[in-house]
């Protein structure tokens, strides 16, 4: 089809009464009527680039992102000028974690379509998730310069200068933002997040002023939620904190139906698989690199401090959170459901298990290539700090048997209650519920002590409060298990400038300190269902 032949069918397909109709149902979200207008469509006429490019849509909307990329590409194959459908196919790249690719089609539309803010604002973003910060700022300011009344924006702008330490440039952006839309809770949110600003009475009565607004989505109201949860505890007026905590996770809980069911049976699947008998047989598996260095454990215990010493190290480089384990073990575990046409999704260790050698080393050099970009320095050892990834532990194990495995772990109550007071941009479902985070929590010792069990030494565990008290002989430890001499620098963790996307960028550029410890305790008679799903957990800690 050549681009002429294109743009007219792309033309003729905006007048159709049948995609009329259609593009009103996705206007107002009414899939069940959109969908049979585009198949239709399609069946009449398949090679309809504008019918594809909405049924791409709709499949992104019901969560099918593989299924509306096919569709894209299929689009632009037909038409390589469609700008939309190149456009759509940056932001499902983008929303599948497959950054640099985003950027590759972003550059395309930028480049034949020239000034296209939203197609910057996209880049910007996309550019932060590999570590281009000075780039994505570079885009920022000249995109607030052009719509300084654009809320989000300086929003965007403020959570750039973050990540690379500017933290008096973010609280001003920040503050821009409310300037524009005072009910914008994730800013509100976003400050509380520094954990280094004390809101002022003004800003509480703008906060609940905020709260009363009529037609406040639920997202703002949680957001706005968890910032008084900060505001009320800055005041030690803990009921009215935990009163905020309770009313935000409520609400992000609703949203996200975690099942603690499903957490719990694949921890029992892993541990009734993965025995010294399967390990035995797939010794030798997988690929040799040993640049890679995991920190695992649950969110909000001590992560962040670890990577922030480990990387002040000359030979460890400091990356970031990254998606790439997960999203490769769910996409083998996509594709065997595929092969064994199974409605369920199959868990990625059935997958795996059925692997040649040869597959498990692919699947290795993969991960290191695929995480090749967030590499900035030529130093031998990297660091990936997902903590989710404790669930993916025996992919890692199989495809990466040389890659060194650390433990975060932190008191059950303070690293449960922790995550209670945090809102996640993204993720951790659990999180949201105590009774939930309990057994999450419970689940993630029961999967560490099964490895301990048949791989001794194969974890390298990091009890916080133990860091804190004997900072000096912990990192000797741990800079021993990964095989790196010790270093002064490592102890002034603090004075490194690196770029921080966690929430503890602005706790990990202060000196070691024990403001995290005991935390749960002003709150202790509301936690009765944590400790309750926790079990004898929080009691025996640290001898788990």
């Amino acid at each position: 089809m050549t681009v002429d032949t294109a743009r007219q069918s792309i033309d003729a397909a905006l007048r159709n009464p049948q995609l009329i109709e259609a593009a009103l149902a996705l206007s107002e979200d009414r899939l069940h009527d959109a969908e049979p207008l585009l198949r239709g469509r399609l069946r009449d006429v398949p090679t309809d680039v504008a019918a594809i490019r909405m049924m791409a849509e709709l499949a992104a909307r019901i969560g099918r992102l593989k299924d509306s990329e096919a569709l894209l590409r299929r689009a632009l194959e037909l038409a390589p000028s469609f700008g939309a459908a190149r456009a759509n196919l940056a932001t499902i790249l983008y929303k599948q974690n497959r950054f640099p690719e985003a950027l590759e089609q972003l550059d395309a539309v930028l480049a034949e379509e020239g000034d296209n803010p939203a197609q910057q604002n996209l880049k910007a973003a996309a550019l932060g998730r590999i570590g281009g910060y000075a780039e994505a700022i570079g885009l920022y300011k000249d995109l607030i310069a052009r719509f300084p009344d654009h809320a989000k924006l300086w929003m965007s702008y403020g959570h750039m200068l973050k990540t690379v330490g500017e933290q008096d440039s973010s609280i001003a952006a920040y503050h821009r933002a409310l300037a524009v839309e005072p009910t914008l809770g994730e800013v509100w949110w976003s400050l509380a997040n520094l954990k280094t600003v004390r809101f002022s009475d003004a800003d509480l009565a703008a906060m609940q002023a905020a709260l009363s607004s009529d037609g406040l989505s639920d997202e703002d109201r949680f957001h706005l939620h968890f910032a008084m949860g900060k505001a009320c505890e800055d005041r030690a007026a803990h009921e009215d904190a935990f009163a905020h905590y309770a009313a935000g996770n409520a609400l992000r809980s609703a949203e996200l139906h975690y099942d603690p069911q499903t957490t719990t049976a694949q921890v029992d699947h892993v541990i009734g698989t993965m025995t010294p008998e399967f390990l035995g047989l797939r010794e030798g598996a997988g690929n040799d690199a040993a640049d890679p260095i995991f920190i695992i454990g649950m969110p909000r215990a001590g992560s962040t401090l670890i990577e922030q010493i480990l990387s002040s190290h000359s030979q460890i480089e400091g990356t970031m959170e990254l998606p790439d384990i997960p999203a490769m073990a769910m996409r083998e575990a996509r594709a065997l459901e595929s092969d064994n046409g199974k409605e369920e999704g199959a868990a990625w260790l059935s997958a795996v298990a059925e692997m040649e050698p040869e597959r498990l080393a692919a699947l290795g050099a993969e991960y290191v290539e695929r995480t090749r970009i967030q590499r900035k320095t030529a130093k031998p050892f990297f660091i990936d700090k997902l903590p989710n990834n404790w669930a993916y532990l025996g992919f890692i194990r199989l495809i990466l048997p040389k890659a060194k495995i650390i433990d975060a772990r932190r008191h059950p109550l303070d690293c449960c209650f922790s995550n209670f007071r945090q809102h996640f941009a993204k993720g951790q479902a659990f999180s949201y519920d105590l009774a939930h985070m309990g057994r999450y929590y419970s689940d993630y010792v029961r999967a560490m002590a099964h490895f301990d069990a048949v791989l001794p030494g194969y974890v390298h565990r990091v009890i916080h409060e133990q860091l804190l008290e004997d900072p000096e002989g912990e990192i000797r430890r741990l800079l021993a298990f990964l095989g790196v001499p010790f270093e002064e620098d490592c102890l002034n963790f603090h004075a490194n400038t690196r770029a921080v996307r966690t929430a503890s960028s602005e706790q990990v550029r202060r000196p070691i300190n024990r403001d995290g410890v005991d935390q749960w305790k002003p709150y202790e008679h509301h936690l009765d269902p944590l400790k309750a799903a926790l079990g004898s957990t929080w009691i025996r800690y640290p001898a788990l």
